[in-house]
């Protein structure tokens, strides 16, 4: 749960250095950076935040053994902490991030992935969310459709 307390303070402060500095007369805090970048996992740039007022919103989620995630993108930048279990996250062009307990990732924005949970425990992932009111967390992508299917 510490480490779940320094990725909240890290979101909160631009720079964990500049938190680091004002905590160094308090040598009992133990300081672990779990993720700290201008670029989602998959290495693209993050974009520039929204001029509406922001909201966080942090969520917790808990993945069956074996489930699949649809097909999804952020359209907010996002963080998370794996709290247990493991997490694939599969994007668009094939590209995968395995992600562990304890472990952090800077998830993509506006970008198709999913994730898998190919193990045999539940994965439990805190996500914190930097959006705007009414921006919805995630949106599933369209199916698409058949041959068979018509449009009236």
């Amino acid at each position: 749960m510490k480490q779940l307390l320094y990725l909240c303070l890290a979101l909160a402060v631009p720079s964990l250095s500049v938190l680091a500095h004002s905590l160094e007369d308090h040598s009992e805090v133990e300081i672990d950076v779990l993720g700290e970048s201008g670029s989602s996992w998959n290495g693209v740039v993050l974009p520039a935040y929204p001029t509406e007022a922001p909201q966080i919103s942090i969520v917790k989620y808990t993945v069956p053994p074996h489930t699949r995630l649809p097909w999804h993108t952020h359209p907010s930048i996002n963080a998370g902490y794996m709290v247990s279990g493991e997490l694939t996250v599969t994007g668009a062009d094939g590209q995968n991030k395995v992600l562990k307990a304890g472990e952090a990732i800077i998830e993509m924005v506006d970008l198709l992935h999913y994730g898998h949970n190919e193990g045999d425990v539940p994965a439990v992932i805190v996500v914190f969310y930097a959006g705007v009111a009414d921006l919805p967390l995630a949106v599933l992508k369209e199916p698409e459709k058949t041959g068979s299917e018509t449009s009236e």
